[in-house]
Order: C-alpha cells, then structure tokens, then sequence
C-alpha cells in the first residue's frame, strides 16, 4: 500500500481547484482567443479576477 503525503495532496487539490476557477469562465475552457497571446493574457485576466475577489474576502 502506498504512502500518503497528506502535505503533497493539499497541493494537489489546491491547483485542481485553480483549474477548475479558470475552467469556469467560457472564453478559457472554449478557447475562443485561438492565439497563444490572447488566450495567455485571458489566463492572467482570470487569475486577477480571482486573486481579487480572494483578497476582498480576506479583508472583510
């Protein structure tokens, strides 16, 4: 049976968690900006987005 590393799972789940916050906005899980430039700065777009809203919510 193989060991767990509880500290490597909550890594893990922390980037799967991302990944799925920035599935969630069409215009990155359709891929509508076909160029690498485009669809890059949307992947920034939506990770300020979400480290906005993350930062208000600490706040309060």
């Amino acid at each position: 049976m193989p060991n767990h590393d509880a500290g490597l799972h909550k890594g893990r789940d922390t980037v799967e968690r991302l990944i799925s916050k920035l599935k969630a906005w069409r215009g990155i899980a359709t891929r509508y900006d076909k160029t690498p430039d485009s669809y890059l700065a949307g992947l920034h777009l939506r990770a300020s987005m979400i480290w906005i809203k993350d930062l208000t919510r600490t706040t309060h």
